[in-house]
C-alpha cells in the first residue's frame, strides 16, 4: 500500500466502514459516527487523495480505491465489517464487495451508481464539460507550463473524472455472481427521491443485486447528512433486523 489512509474512529463493536463521496472526506458522515458509535466501532475513512489522505502514486480509481480499502482491513486486522458507502464511497463498497465478498457482513450503498449514464443529465453534463476542460488545462503541464493553475486542474480532471469513467460496472456482474458470499450478502441499496442519481438506475441496481432491499427517502443526493435522522433509522432497522 503506497499510501496510509487517514481515518476517525469511534465506538466498540462489529466494524462498520463509512466511505465518503467525491472531493468529500470521512467528516461527511458526522451524523453517522455520532449516532452509530454506541453499537459499532465506526471507522470514517478519507479515500485516497481527498481529506487528509495523501494521494499517493498509484491509479485515482475506483477499482483502485477498493484495494485501498482491502489494504486497510488487513492493516487494521479488521477481517470482516460492515461497509455503508455514498455516492462514490457507495461505488467503491460494491467494488470491493464483488471482489472480496467474505470480507463484508452487510452492505449499504447510497447514492451509488454502475456508470455515468446513472447519473442525471442535468447534472452530469457539466461534469463531462467540466472534465473536458481541466484534461485539457491539465495537458498544458506536461507541455512544460507548471504552476498552481495547472496543479488545480490536473486535481479536478482526477476527480470530475472519477464520475465520467468510473465505475463503469454491468448489471450482470451483480445478478450472474455465483459466489455464496455475496449472493448471502443482505444489502440495502438506499437513496433520495430527489437524488442526481436516476430512480430507474437506482431501482435497476436493486433489481439485479441478490438478497437486497430498497429504501427510497425523501431528500437529495445528500440525505445522509440532510435527513441524518430518517437515514439513520434506515440503515440501523436494515443492521439489526
Amino acid at each position: 500500500m503506497d499510501v496510509k489512509l487517514y481515518y476517525k474512529e469511534a465506538g466498540k463493536g462489529f466494524p462498520l466502514i463509512l466511505l465518503h463521496g467525491n472531493g468529500e472526506n470521512g467528516g461527511y458522515f458526522e451524523h453517522q459516527i455520532g449516532y452509530f458509535q454506541d453499537k459499532y466501532r465506526v471507522i470514517a475513512l478519507d479515500t485516497r487523495g481527498h481529506g487528509k489522505s495523501p494521494r499517493g502514486e498509484k491509479p485515482f480509481a475506483i477499482r483502485q480505491f477498493a484495494e485501498d480499502l482491502h489494504d486497510f482491513m488487513d492493516e487494521q486486522e479488521i477481517e470482516k465489517a460492515h461497509i455503508l458507502g455514498f455516492s462514490d464511497g457507495g461505488n467503491t463498497a460494491l467494488i470491493f464487495a464483488l471482489k472480496y465478498p467474505r470480507r463484508v457482513g452487510r452492505l449499504i450503498l447510497n447514492g451509488a451508481n454502475l456508470d455515468a449514464s446513472g447519473v442525471k443529465p442535468s447534472t452530469q453534463i457539466p461534469i463531462v464539460l467540466g472534465y473536458r476542460a481541466a484534461s485539457f488545462l491539465a495537458g498544458l503541464k506536461k507541455l512544460g507550463l507548471k504552476g498552481k493553475f495547472t496543479d488545480k486542474a490536473q486535481y479536478n480532471a482526477q476527480m470530475l473524472g472519477l464520475m465520467v469513467n468510473d465505475p463503469d460496472i454491468l448489471p450482470e456482474e451483480l445478478a450472474e455472481n455465483t459466489d455464496p458470499d455475496f449472493i448471502n450478502m443482505k444489502k440495502l441499496v438506499i437513496a433520495g427521491d430527489k437524488d442526481m442519481i436516476r430512480d430507474a438506475h437506482t431501482r435497476l441496481i436493486y433489481a439485479n443485486l441478490p438478497n437486497a432491499e430498497i429504501r427510497v427517502l425523501h431528500g437529495t443526493h445528500f440525505i445522509a447528512r440532510e435527513k441524518y435522522r430518517e437515514f439513520n433509522r434506515a440503515v440501523e432497522s436494515f443492521l439489526e433486523k
